[in-house]
């Protein structure tokens, strides 16, 4: 059954609407104190919300002197599906409509198995969490992916390791399964959004968020807008060419960053090193589980493996020869550094750091900070959420 939700009737109502949920309940005397209306405008546009039922009133306001208004607050029957789909794993949660997090599950998948298989699995998912009663139905549904996005259309576009999800219709296909709008992005957009919603960027308005994963990629956020470019490849700095004539990458150029770095290269110089006999405890732990992870080589940092920690440092240092790049033209107010190797922890951050810092202009660095991102593995659910509440509190 398709829920079908109210959508607010002009900008005002769509404004109101976000600060309830970014801020929670507020009085009509704290709401006329953010948005530039009249109290007669004011009160007309809440009594318009409070008709369709996106939000409703709770409890009795603080006094400011004289009668005593009630608090407005969003429908707390409201709920967003945020479903985050990385390159080797799936996480999928229900959100109220504050967007805190009410029920979160985690599944391996491989992207490469298609659309399809992938679906099934996010479907599967979705039915487990609805059976423990968080969520009867949803609102709206936001998807992320891990390639470009032709974002009006929720549409993938030419993913370098998303064999056979070019051109798939991932908002229409999942629109009709779940039965409420259905919003698509690239997966590191999302991180960022979730950052800036509920991460280390809520103060922040022109930032970069990279995702080291199994590839690398970068959101793009300027004045508090995710920046997607004309086809929605911005921020792919994974296929910036780091070497002339290096190595083969996947996307099928030479030299990319991601073929230096990133969990994928990163387990395969590992492997390298321990059947080099470079490292002991990498062999070890090859030894022990067929094949390594990047995971496998914080593991063998941890214990002081020198060609673990190398491996890191150089990783770093390949990444902060880009950011440096990009810190130079863009001017950022911080950089958050999120994704599954940020479990290579402070080495990694440190090498980023030393490369960003030393190559990139004072000026440029003089105040910003490198951090790793606060929300970890829920930050893209949380962006995924956003992003649809986004759009139901968008003027229909």
């Amino acid at each position: 059954m398709r829920r079908m939700t109210a959508r607010p009737a002009n900008a005002h109502q769509a404004r109101l609407l976000r600060l309830l949920r970014d801020g929670g309940p507020r009085s009509r005397a704290e709401l006329g104190d953010r948005v530039d209306l009249s109290r007669s405008k004011l009160a007309v546009e809440v009594d318009r919300l409070l008709e369709t039922g996106l939000v409703v009133a709770d409890g009795l306001a603080a006094s400011r002197g004289g009668r005593r208004s009630h608090n407005i607050r969003l429908a707390p029957q409201l709920r967003f599906l945020g479903v985050d789909i990385g390159a080797t794993s799936i996480d999928v949660a229900v959100t109220n409509p504050e967007l805190e997090i009410l029920g979160h599950l985690n599944q391996p998948m491989d992207v490469r198995e298609g659309p399809v298989a992938v679906f099934d699995q996010v479907l599967a998912m979705v039915a487990k969490l609805r059976d423990t009663g968080v969520a009867e139905g949803f609102d709206g549904a936001g998807i992320g992916v891990p390639g470009p996005v032709r974002f009006p259309e929720g549409i993938p576009v030419a993913p370098p390791i998303m064999p056979g999800w070019d051109g798939f219709p991932v908002r229409e296909a999942l629109s009709q399964e779940l039965g409420c709008p259905v919003r698509v992005d690239n997966d590191v957009n999302l991180m960022a959004t979730g950052e800036m919603q509920a991460g280390v960027a809520r103060s922040v308005r022109d930032f970069f968020c990279v995702k080291i994963g199994t590839g690398i990629g970068c959101g793009v956020v300027v004045g508090g807008e995710v920046h997607r470019g004309t086809t929605g490849s911005a921020g792919d700095i994974g296929h910036i060419q780091v070497e002339p004539e290096g190595r083969q990458c996947a996307c099928g150029n030479r030299g990319c960053l991601e073929a230096y770095f990133g969990g994928a290269a990163l387990a395969r110089d590992a492997e390298e090193a321990a059947r080099d006999g470079r490292s002991a405890e990498l062999a070890r732990l090859l030894e022990a589980n067929g094949r390594l992870t990047a995971a496998d080589v914080a593991t063998a940092a941890s214990a002081g493996d020198g060609t673990s920690l190398d491996l890191i440092r150089e990783g770093g240092a390949r990444v902060g020869q880009v950011i440096a790049g990009l810190v130079s033209f863009f001017n950022p107010g911080l950089v958050v550094i999120g994704g599954g190797v940020t479990g290579l922890g402070h080495t990694l951050l440190a090498s980023i750091r030393t490369q960003v810092y030393r190559q990139s202009l004072p000026l440029a660095t003089g105040n910003l900070p490198i951090v790793l991102g606060e929300l970890g593995q829920v930050a893209g659910v949380t962006g995924a959420a956003r992003l649809t509440s986004d759009h139901l509190f968008s003027p229909a």
